[in-house]
């Protein structure tokens, strides 16, 4: 149990800015994740472990991509019991984002908009970070690490598979897994990379390197694609082709080697008109994600079967929440929005509550 009582804490950070009080957050977590400070965070780890894509999980519950950019406080967020943490998004060279502001709170609907727009250190510093983690050491089941790549904005997007592919071959001797970022709507065309023709490509290219990279490293990396939440049945569909041509033989997923991370951040205003911000550009998280999230993961499990590897994420601000998303189809889930909405508590509530539910 953290000693920090976050629901006396929340109103004070709820004061200020959102993208202030993050900056904030992340500068405490990172200072005090190796001192005794910790323990206003740490709680103990919910042993629920989990095979998947070739991997034993802890527990089903993982940070999202988008909190730890730069992969800053990777031992903070193991220390508050997440059985795997995906931090990124990285580009090839450092950037700064979008301008600001540019994240803003729904608390009415508990949600977030954000169009931080890919701001990151680039590949250099984020690797250090990564590097300096000790969690592995630390700990008889470690939690795993996904390492969450994407394109720079300057970069064409006739262009953006090299930045993945640079990308990849950055991270993969860190990783336990790596996720492909084509589905963040704050850099401009990414999610074309989700239709038919350009998806394709990227995941030939994006397998072959990585037969490459796994001969080279003497080490096996599933790649797992964020995808978005406002995907039409059609073009869901058509994904779900390609993702069979490329990743699978039959029913089964070639080496355990692939998976999907539904979903990223909506589009839609539907769940929050008239409220203040709702209008604001940018991805919207949290509750009003959550059933285009659940519907997508349905789809997802239905086209593919049932032993294709799907993780999912969007609108969890409760136990029941990560329970709903498994009976959708998912094998894991993770957290952003409902962790700074509910506080680290949200972590072992998921956690236990799919202990409790039987796995796929």
């Amino acid at each position: 149990m953290p000693l920090l009582p976050y629901p006396l804490l929340r109103p004070l950070l709820f004061a200020l800015d959102a993208e202030h009080v993050h900056e904030l957050t992340l500068s405490m977590l990172e200072k005090t994740q190796h001192s005794w400070l910790r323990m206003a965070y740490q709680q103990t780890r919910v042993s629920d472990p989990v095979e998947l894509a070739g991997l034993t999980f802890p527990n089903r519950v993982g940070l999202a991509a988008g909190l730890d950019k730069n992969a800053r406080c990777i031992d903070a967020w193991s220390a508050m019991g997440f059985g795997f943490v995906e931090v990124g998004t990285v580009t090839p060279v450092g950037q700064p984002g979008n301008p600001k502001p540019r994240m803003f709170r729904v608390p009415a609907a508990q949600a977030l908009i954000n169009r931080l727009g890919f701001n990151n250190e680039g590949l250099d510093a984020f690797t250090q970070h990564v590097q300096r983690a000790s969690f592995r050491r630390h700990a008889d089941v470690p939690m795993l690490l996904g390492l969450n790549i994407g394109k720079n904005a300057h970069t064409p997007i006739e262009q953006a598979t090299q930045d993945y592919l640079r990308c990849l071959e950055a991270v993969y001797p860190h990783a336990d897994y790596v996720t492909v970022n084509i589905s963040s709507p704050n850099t401009q065309n990414l999610r074309s990379l989700q239709t038919d023709e350009a998806f394709a490509q990227l995941l030939t290219q994006l397998g072959q390197r990585r037969q490459q990279l796994a001969t080279q490293h003497h080490k096996h990396v599933p790649l797992f694609i964020k995808i978005a939440p406002d995907l039409d049945d059609a073009q869901l569909h058509q994904l779900c082709q390609t993702l069979r041509n490329h990743c699978m033989q039959g029913d089964t997923v070639q080496d355990a080697a692939w998976g999907v991370i539904a979903t990223n951040t909506t589009l839609s205003r539907a769940a929050v008109q008239g409220m203040a911000h709702a209008q604001e550009t940018g991805g919207l998280s949290g509750a009003p994600v959550r059933e285009a999230s659940n519907r997508v993961i349905r789809g997802l499990r239905e086209q593919l079967g049932p032993t294709f590897p799907i993780i999912g994420v969007g609108g969890i601000m409760c136990g029941q929440d990560a329970v709903d998303k498994v009976h959708a189809g998912a094998d894991l889930v993770q957290i952003y929005t409902g962790l700074i909405y509910q506080g680290p508590g949200l972590i072992d509530q998921a956690a236990k509550a799919l202990k409790n539910t039987p796995h796929p």
